[in-house]
């Protein structure tokens, strides 16, 4: 697949702005993602919001824009609900992802730092809340008594999943504690090498018991400096659990 070119992308963006700009059923358009930051690459999709002006035609509006997505090519779409915003994602030829995000105009604002009106009005910023380390610390932990219990029953594909959940986790409490993005992975690769590269060892090389022992005890090393950085108090209160979850039972 060659994948979609820029100029390709530039266009079909402006037609679908053009086409926004002459439906009288909206009354809020911006762009949203990378290109609303100045940080549109050559592989960045199109992502665009609207406020719909009348709540009842919200569904109308998403068949327009989805008939003229198809006639341009879209190969599928998946809608995501987040709160009022519905979240239609167009898979299209060459690897071009197109996001159309729609809410009842009362509800258009910025959820994030990523949005630039073009046209309307909207609401003042609310921007999603970053989750909290209390709740990141107790799913990471979830996550690491499901590794533990699938590696002693030979379930290495799960193990491998669960293995890599906690590392997610733990990196989402190193963005939150750095100020970046921890939602989706954002910021973790601009997280330092002193979080990063410790982490490499986490990586699961191959699926047998030793592999997933020693990448086990990688990510709890880890996930405990980031517990203990988050809340001291916690972090000494559980590290004797935390750390022996990466050892073997002797009876095993």
């Amino acid at each position: 697949m060659s994948g979609f070119t820029v100029e390709a992308r530039a266009a079909l963006k402006s037609s679908l702005l053009e086409l926004a700009a002459h439906d009288p059923r909206l009354r809020g358009i911006a762009v949203t993602g990378s290109a609303a930051a100045d940080r549109e690459d050559r592989w960045s999709d199109i992502d665009l919001a609207f406020g719909v002006k009348d709540p009842t035609v919200v569904d109308a509006v998403l068949s327009d824009f989805t008939t003229f997505l198809r006639a341009r090519g879209a190969l599928h779409h998946l809608d995501v609900r987040a709160g009022a915003w519905i979240y239609r994602v167009f898979f299209m030829p060459g690897g071009l992802q197109v996001d159309l995000a729609f809410v009842e105009h009362g509800e258009f604002r910025p959820l994030g730092p990523a949005f630039r009106l073009i046209s309307g009005t909207a609401k003042s910023p609310q921007p999603f809340p970053e989750p909290s380390p209390k709740d990141l610390i107790g799913l990471a932990w979830l996550h690491a008594l499901h590794a533990r219990s699938c590696i002693l029953r030979g379930k290495f594909w799960q193990a491998e999943y669960m293995v890599g959940a906690v590392r997610d986790h733990a990196l989402a409490l190193a963005c939150v504690r750095l100020g970046l993005p921890a939602a989706h992975g954002r910021g973790m690769d601009s997280l330092p090498e002193s979080v990063t590269r410790p982490l490499l060892a986490s990586l699961v090389g191959s699926l047998d018991e030793a592999s997933f022992w020693r990448a086990f005890d990688a990510v709890l090393h880890v996930l405990k400096s980031e517990v203990n950085q988050a809340d001291p108090a916690f972090g000494l209160r559980i590290a004797d659990e935390l750390g022996g979850l990466s050892q073997k039972p002797s009876d095993f």
